[in-house]
C-alpha cells in the first residue's frame, strides 16, 4: 500500500478533528492519511501528551507504547503507576503520559469512549495548542 502524500498543517487539523469523540470507528483503511496527519501535527508541536483509553491495562500499555513511537518518544513502562485499579471487568482503563515531566499513570475509566487523545503543546500561543482523539487504538498496528 502506497503511503499518503504529507499533509499541509490546516490539512491534518481538519483530517484529525473529524475524530473528536466518535463513537463509531472509521474504516482502518484511513488510517495511513491518520497517522500521516498525526506525524504533520507532531512536527508542528513542541511535544504531545498522551490519553488512552482502552478496554484493559494490556491493550493500554502496547497502544501507549505504538503512539509514544510515533511521537518520537520512548516509554519505560516500568515507571507507570496504577493510581485506581478498575473495581470491575467491566470498568475501563486510562492511561496518562507526559514526557516533558515523565508522568506515567493509569486509573479505572469508567466511560464509554475508547481511543487516543493526543494533546498537541506549544512553548507559544501561535504555536499549536491543540487536542485531537479518540484516535484508534489499533492505528499503529502493524
Amino acid at each position: 500500500m502506497a503511503q499518503p502524500e504529507p499533509l499541509s498543517l490546516f490539512e491534518a487539523h481538519q483530517l484529525l478533528k473529524q475524530w473528536d469523540c466518535l463513537t463509531e470507528q472509521p474504516e482502518s483503511s484511513t488510517y495511513g492519511h491518520v497517522q500521516a496527519a498525526l506525524h504533520s501535527i507532531v512536527s508542528h508541536s513542541d511535544y504531545q501528551m498522551l490519553g488512552i483509553c482502552a478496554d484493559g491495562l494490556e491493550q493500554g500499555k502496547k497502544t501507549l507504547v505504538a503512539y509514544a513511537q510515533a511521537c518520537g518518544y520512548t516509554v519505560d513502562l516500568s515507571t507507570l503507576q496504577v493510581r485506581n485499579p478498575p473495581s470491575t471487568t467491566s470498568s475501563g482503563i486510562y492511561i496518562k503520559y507526559n514526557p516533558e515531566s515523565g508522568l506515567l499513570y493509569a486509573s479505572e475509566y469508567e466511560g464509554s469512549h475508547r481511543g487516543v487523545l493526543v494533546a498537541c503543546q506549544s512553548a507559544h500561543e501561535s504555536g499549536l495548542n491543540e487536542l485531537y482523539g479518540h484516535l484508534p487504538l489499533d492505528l499503529f498496528e502493524a
